[in-house]
């Protein structure tokens, strides 16, 4: 038995496939999903897809969003998404480094928030590539 995965960005669909089973990261860790799930609706983090079709696994980042499970059908609506496959692994790399380290000398709320939000995301897509 398979679910139906639609992974949607507000520029283009993301992934639109039949998927064995997935796992999300959401606002209060980490859900997977396999053939008949509950229904759910919940808040994603921004974090990493597993997603396993036939025999493999693939990863990709999302930037936040919301899921909705119900009848084997997952929608996922995300602010940005990006497969494994079209992350450059050097460029990852150097945006987390920097990242890093633009939390690390942050000063005053704002710019912390800011520079957390930017770490948060290049970790995201340094972890979608490495998980690969």
């Amino acid at each position: 038995m398979t679910l139906n995965l639609r992974v949607m960005a507000p520029n283009r669909i993301v992934w639109n496939s039949e998927v064995r089973e997935i796992i999300l990261s959401t606002n209060s860790g980490q859900i997977g999903i396999l053939p008949n799930h509950a229904p759910l609706l919940t808040a994603l983090d921004i974090g990493v897809i597993k997603i396993r079709y036939g025999g493999q696994w693939s990863t990709m980042a999302l930037m936040g969003g919301f899921a909705m499970i119900d009848n084997n059908r997952i929608t996922i609506l995300v602010n940005e998404a990006e497969r494994a496959t079209e992350i450059d692994t050097e460029e990852a790399q150097k945006t987390f480094q920097k990242a890093q380290a633009n939390l690390a000398q942050a000063e005053g709320k704002k710019k912390t928030i800011e520079a957390n939000l930017a770490f948060k995301r290049a970790k995201a897509r340094l972890e979608a590539v490495n998980a690969t």
